[in-house]
C-alpha cells in the first residue's frame, strides 16, 4: 500500500468514528448542562467548596469565578512544584526553579501545556498526577463552561443570567471528562501504554552509557491530555514516545480523542438554542477548514520537490515513521486547529510551507474545531462578525439567532478577535529585538524567526506545541510565554462572557423575510471566507519573514 493511500484510507477511518460519535454525544453535552439534578458526587463536592449550584450567575459573577478558581490552581500548582523535593513519590527530583514553576502552573491552568522541561527528568509522580492531570481535567472543563455560557446567552432572551459556573465546572469534569477519559486510558492499556508509579531503572548499555527511563501514571493522563485538548506530554517525545502512543490504531485513537468533544459541542450548541441546523452550518465551517487544512499538509509533505524526498515518498524528516507521513500531517493539522499541542512528529522538521500550515491553524484562534469549549466559542464570534459584514452589504440590522448584533456586541466582538494577534506579534517582536532572546534560537534567518514565532503563538493561543528548534527554558522565555498564556486564555473570555450577558438581555427578534439564514450554506461559505481573510491580513506580514520565505527559497 502506497503511503498516500495509507494516509487517506486513516484520514477516512477517523471522520467515520467522528461521525458515528457526533449526535450521541452532542445530545448527552446538551442534557448535561440543561439538568436541573445533581449527582451525589457532585453535591459532596458543591458541600466541599461552599458552592451553590442553584444560584443563576450574570456575566461578571460568572467570570469572577473562572478568574478565582485558575488563580487558586495556578497558585496550588506553583507551589507543589516548588515543593516536590520534600514530596514523596518524587524520584529524587529536585524542587523546579521559579520561572519554570510558575511557566509550568500557568500553561496548564491555561489549558495550554506547554512545556520548557524534559517531563520524564522534572516532574515526580505526585506533580505530574496530583497536579498536571488534574489541571488537565479542569481547565478543559473551564473552557466547556465559558462555551456553555455563551450559549446560554444565544438561548435566552430577557435576562442577564447565564448559569452557574461551579455547576458548569463540576458537572463538565465529572459527566463528559472523567468517564470518557477513565474508558479511553483502559483501551491505551490494553495497546500497551503504560501506566504504573515505578521509579527510575536502567533498560539497556548503548555505546558505553546506560539508559534510564521512570514510569508513570502516563496512559491516565495521555487520555485526558488529548480527551481536553491539553497537549501536555509525560515524556518529552510526547506522542512520539512508544509509552505514549504505542501501535498506528493508538495514533488514530489520539486523533479521535483531540477532535470529538470539539465537533461534538456544535451538536451540542444547536440542541441548547433550539435548531440544530445552526449547529450544523457550524459543524461544516469547522468541517471545511480542517479538512482543506489536512489536504494541504499532506500534498506539501508528499509531494515536496527534490529527489531524496520523492525517493522517499515523502518528506519523512521528523515524521513518525511507525505511523506514516500521512498519519503525522493529519495529526500535526489536527493538534494545531484545536489547542492541544500534542506531538507525534517535530513540526520543526516539516517543509517550509508544512511548518507555516502548522502556525496558521492557531493563527486562525484554533476554532477549526479549536480546544474543548474555546474552539465553540471562538468560532461563535467569528459567526457574529461574518452576520455584521453580511448587514453592512446589505443594508440590514445584522442578526444572529435572532439577537441584534450592534455597536457593544461588535466592539466585544472586535477585542476578542485582536487581543491574541496583538500578544503573539508584540512578544515576537520584543524577542527578536532584544539581544539575549534570539540566542534561544537553534537556527538563524526565516527559520529561526519562525521557531520564534511558532513560540509566542503556540502560547497567546494556548496551544502549547513547539516548533522543537528553540531553548524556551530561560528566564525571558518562561516568563514571557507565561504571560502570554496567561492574557491569551481569560483577556478572550472576558470579552466572550461580556458578550453572553449582553446577548442574554435582548429580547429576540422575529424572523423576517430579510434575515440572513445563518444555518444555508451560504453563510458556512461566508463565516469560512471571513475567518481566513481576518486571519491573513493579520499575519500575513509576519508568516511572510517565516515559513513562506523559508518555502519557497528551499
Amino acid at each position: 500500500m502506497s503511503p498516500v493511500l495509507a494516509g487517506l484510507l486513516q484520514l477516512l477511518a477517523l471522520i467515520g468514528a467522528l461521525a458515528l460519535a457526533y449526535v450521541p454525544l452532542g445530545n448527552y453535552m446538551a442534557k448535561v448542562y440543561s439538568s436541573k439534578k445533581h449527582l451525589r458526587a457532585e453535591k459532596w463536592i458543591y458541600r466541599a467548596i461552599g458552592a451553590n449550584p442553584d444560584a443563576e450567575m450574570t456575566w461578571p459573577a460568572y467570570l469572577r469565578g473562572v478568574l478565582a478558581f485558575s488563580a487558586v490552581s495556578v497558585l496550588f500548582l506553583y507551589l507543589l512544584q516548588r515543593l516536590q523535593g520534600v514530596l514523596p513519590g518524587s524520584l529524587g527530583f529536585s524542587s523546579v526553579n521559579p520561572a519554570q514553576s510558575f511557566n509550568t502552573a500557568v500553561s496548564f491552568v491555561t489549558n495550554t501545556n506547554w512545556q520548557s522541561y524534559y517531563g520524564e527528568q522534572t516532574m515526580g509522580h505526585v506533580v505530574q498526577t496530583a497536579g498536571l492531570a488534574v489541571q488537565n481535567f479542569v481547565s478543559a472543563a473551564v473552557g466547556i463552561a465559558v462555551a456553555v455560557a455563551l450559549v446560554r446567552g444565544f438561548a435566552r432572551s430577557r435576562t442577564g443570567e447565564l448559569g452557574n459556573f461551579w455547576s458548569d465546572l463540576v458537572r463538565g469534569t465529572v459527566r463528559i471528562l472523567v468517564p470518557a477519559a477513565a474508558l479511553a486510558a483502559v483501551v491505551l492499556v490494553a495497546c500497551g501504554a503504560v501506566q504504573n508509579f515505578s521509579g527510575i531503572h536502567e533498560v539497556g548499555q548503548f555505546m558505553g552509557g546506560s539508559q534510564q527511563w521512570n514510569g508513570g501514571a502516563v496512559a491516565s493522563q495521555e487520555a485526558i491530555k488529548e480527551l481536553g485538548t491539553n497537549g501536555g506530554g509525560y515524556f518529552n517525545a510526547n506522542s512520539a514516545h512508544p509509552f505514549e502512543n504505542p501501535t498506528p490504531f493508538t495514533n488514530l485513537l489520539e486523533i479521535f480523542l483531540i477532535l470529538v468533544i470539539p465537533f461534538s459541542l456544535t451538536r451540542t450548541f444547536g440542541v441548547m438554542v433550539g435548531s440544530v441546523k445552526q449547529g450544523y452550518a457550524i459543524l461544516a465551517t469547522m468541517f471545511t477548514i480542517w479538512v482543506g487544512f489536512v489536504a494541504l499538509m499532506m500534498w506539501t509533505e508528499f509531494a515536496h520537490h527534490g529527489a531524496a524526498l520523492q525517493a522517499a515518498g515523502g518528506a519523512t524528516e521528523g515524521k513518525e515513521t511507525r505511523f506514516g507521513v500521512g498519519a503525522s500531517s493529519i495529526f500535526a493539522v489536527s493538534t494545531t486547529l484545536t489547542s492541544t499541542g500534542a506531538v507525534d512528529s517535530f513540526h520543526s522538521s516539516f517543509t517550509g510551507l508544512g511548518g507555516g500550515i502548522t502556525m496558521l491553524g492557531m493563527m486562525l484562534g484554533e476554532i477549526a474545531p479549536g480546544g474543548t469549549g474555546s474552539g465553540l466559542y471562538g468560532m461563535l464570534i467569528m459567526a457574529v462578525i461574518a452576520v455584521f459584514i453580511a448587514g453592512l452589504m446589505v443594508g440590514r440590522t445584522p442578526e444572529y439567532l435572532g439577537k441584534k448584533i450592534g455597536g457593544r456586541e461588535m466592539k466585544l466582538a472586535a477585542c476578542y478577535i485582536l487581543i491574541t494577534p496583538a500578544l503573539v506579534l508584540v512578544f515576537t517582536a520584543a524577542s527578536m529585538a532584544l539581544p539575549t532572546p534570539p540566542h534561544s534560537m537553534l537556527n538563524s534567518g526565516a527559520h529561526g524567526f519562525s521557531e520564534v514565532l511558532y513560540a509566542f503563538t503556540s502560547a497567546s493561543n494556548n496551544n502549547g506545541s513547539a516548533f522543537a528548534g528553540l531553548n524556551a527554558n530561560t528566564d525571558w522565555f518562561n516568563t514571557m510565554t507565561g504571560l502570554a498564556m496567561l492574557l491569551g486564555r481569560f483577556l478572550p473570555m472576558v470579552f466572550v462572557l461580556a458578550l453572553a450577558g449582553s446577548l442574554a438581555e435582548q429580547t429576540p427578534v422575529p424572523v423576517t423575510a430579510g434575515t440572513l439564514r445563518t444555518e444555508k450554506p451560504l453563510f458556512t461559505g461566508l463565516l469560512v471566507g471571513a475567518i481566513l481573510i481576518i486571519t491573513g491580513l493579520t499575519y500575513f506580514p509576519a508568516l511572510a519573514l517565516g515559513p513562506l520565505a523559508e518555502g519557497l527559497a528551499s
